[in-house]
């Protein structure tokens, strides 16, 4: 469990001149462990956006806080807009800290700290550098990913690292989950691990670019279940793509929402199985059959796999379930 009013209690005050760079709820959480230890003089988060069926103008989580706090903020569109740099110039950082911010950070901003811009990154690095570490280490089914702090440099997430820490990846996570608790882990790491950095005490190391993986940005159309690949594989995509961009597939000529799965092997399905198991809908894949065990049909809310089978006219005689 995440500690840092603990960390408030021990640890000096970072009395640098401090900007904090990020936007959503995973990088609120480093802020949140920030204010009351850290000079903060800035914010800078990404503009507000609609969000919702109402395209409502949402202000990221970030931005929530520190209006909160009474910290100063900027939303650019482009920090690298010479407007945008002259604002954040003026208010004369001494240390940035950057977690999930959204944008690549040119050499100009890298320069402006005396002490460099630090960033928590969610992955053991250099495994997962890029956009989507956590969808990734769930995707590919790892059993442990972490968090890294990080001195950056112009590549992508490719800087020196000042200090990790594992977390085990368990079988029920998905990228809420996981996600809380990376960011109640990066906030107490980082807590522990500036003091130290600032007066020397860690040196940075170089990260092995012969290890490195890559986690690209997700895009809306990869939730689309696809039955052609094995059980195990669509399994990962639904742990990895909950909540956002969520999966799914069409039935009756309608969406069906996948919130939580499970896989069943080729040798577990019986001959006489079709359609269901345990009272379960499943769907035939390319290896093994993947049970759904939570699902949401357009226009409804999220039920368990079982009650939709109860309304769900047709799924037994339905090639596969889906379609």
């Amino acid at each position: 469990m995440f500690r840092w009013r603990e960390c408030v209690k021990i640890l000096p005050m970072v009395n640098l001149r401090t900007v904090f760079m990020g936007s959503p709820e995973f990088a609120r959480t480093i802020l949140q462990a920030l204010i009351g230890k850290a000079n903060l003089v800035g914010v800078v988060t990404q503009p507000d956006r609609p969000a919702g069926r109402g395209k409502v103008l949402t202000a990221p989580p970030v931005k929530v806080l520190a209006e909160e706090a009474g910290i100063p903020i900027m939303q650019p569109e482009r920090l690298r807009r010479p407007e945008a740099f002259d604002q954040l110039a003026a208010w004369q950082p001494e240390l940035i800290v950057v977690a999930a911010f959204g944008q690549i950070l040119r050499q100009n901003v890298l320069d402006l700290p005396e002490y460099g811009c630090i960033n928590v990154h969610a992955s053991l690095l250099p495994r997962w550098r890029g956009a989507a570490p956590i969808q990734a280490a769930l995707l590919h089914g790892d059993s442990q990913t972490g968090v890294t702090i990080m001195k950056m440099d112009a590549g992508v997430d490719t800087g020196d690292i000042l200090s990790q820490q594992a977390e085990e990846i368990t079988e029920n996570d998905n990228a809420a989950s996981l996600t809380d608790r990376l960011a109640a882990a990066g906030a107490e790491l980082l807590m522990t691990t500036l003091p130290r950095y600032l007066n020397g005490t860690i040196q940075p190391r170089p990260q092995d670019n012969t290890l490195a993986t890559y986690a690209p940005m997700i895009k809306k159309e990869d939730g689309l279940l696809d039955f052609s690949e094995p059980a195990k594989t669509l399994v990962c995509k639904v742990r990895a793509y909950n909540p956002w961009p969520g999966t799914y597939f069409q039935w009756q000529g309608q969406p069906i929402k996948v919130l939580s799965a499970s896989s069943l092997t080729p040798t577990e399905l019986q001959p006489a199985q079709h359609g269901t198991v345990n009272g379960l809908p499943i769907v035939g894949t390319a290896d093994g059959a993947l049970v759904l065990r939570e699902v949401q049909p357009a226009g409804k809310k999220p039920m368990p796999g079982g009650v939709f089978l109860n309304g769900a006219r047709g799924w037994l005689n339905h090639d596969r379930g889906a379609g």
